[in-house]
């Protein structure tokens, strides 16, 4: 039989949340931005809007968490997608940071990152907020490498690379999260949901070029690097979405009043 991937439980991505928060790098706030004029002018706009995405309340998906969780009696699912949110606010934060040392102010509003919400909130069910996620953070990737090579402040670079690090199991955690709502579902279904995928991955790799082209091509990134890179990162993550990829038999439900005093506890 053919090795199968492990599915992580809900136990062990907040597990793995509160690792990751524990040793998150220390960055030299005490030194500045270090970050010349010219740099500034290439990224600041895009900077600013990308900041204001990662500062989400969250408290949308916590409600379709919420949700979520009781239907499928899956408690800890709520902690790991609150510690999730917590670490997309922590880059939020420090980038935020970044731009008040640089004396840029941040944004309070943006086009982009409204139409992002808008189309996030339209629905309440789980999968109609992790598959624009998992797209969004297949273009974080991408994004982040450019800041990053775009600018020689160590520490923005720094800031980046620890994103970059974070964003990886963010994906994984999304992609396995799609897998378990496909699970039962029909084949057919399934291979017509991911072709759906498609246009809207094609639409939000144009509009995030249109909104970040400068700081793109100012990272490495000019139009055809980044239409294929984007495609490729988003390809790896649908080959971690076919639930025949995963082992079951860890997936667990909790005993009755386990579970009941789980929700009742539960963020």
């Amino acid at each position: 039989m053919s090795h199968k991937l492990q599915m992580n439980t809900s136990a062990e991505w907040v597990e793995h949340f509160l690792v990751s928060e524990r040793t998150e790098r220390r960055f030299a706030w005490e030194k500045g931005a270090q970050v010349t004029p010219e740099e500034v002018a290439e990224i600041r706009d895009s900077l600013r809007a990308w900041q204001l995405g990662e500062t989400s309340d969250g408290a949308h998906l916590m409600a379709a968490a919420r949700l979520y969780a009781a239907r499928v009696r899956d408690p800890r699912f709520i902690e790991a997608v609150r510690l999730f949110i917590r670490e997309e606010q922590r880059h939020g934060e420090n980038l935020g940071r970044f731009l008040d040392l640089a004396g840029v102010p941040r944004a309070k509003k943006d086009w982009g990152d409204s139409l992002f919400r808008a189309a996030r909130y339209a629905l309440r069910s789980m999968e109609a907020w992790v598959t624009p996620v998992v797209m969004v953070e297949t273009h974080a990737l991408i994004y982040y490498n450019a800041i990053r090579q775009a600018t020689k402040s160590p520490l923005l670079r720094d800031i980046c690379a620890q994103i970059l690090i974070d964003e990886v199991p963010h994906i994984r955690f999304q992609c396995q999260r799609i897998a378990i709502l496909h699970r039962h579902r029909a084949s057919w279904l399934r291979r017509l949901t991911l072709a759906l995928h498609r246009p809207a991955f094609a639409a939000m790799t144009m509009t995030i070029w249109l909104a970040h082209r400068r700081a793109l091509r100012a990272g490495g990134y000019p139009f055809p690097k980044f239409w294929q890179s984007a495609w490729q990162k988003m390809d790896h993550a649908w080959k971690m979405m076919p639930p025949d990829l995963y082992d079951w038999e860890r997936q667990t439900l909790p005993q009755e009043e386990d579970y009941e005093k789980a929700m009742a506890n539960a963020g």
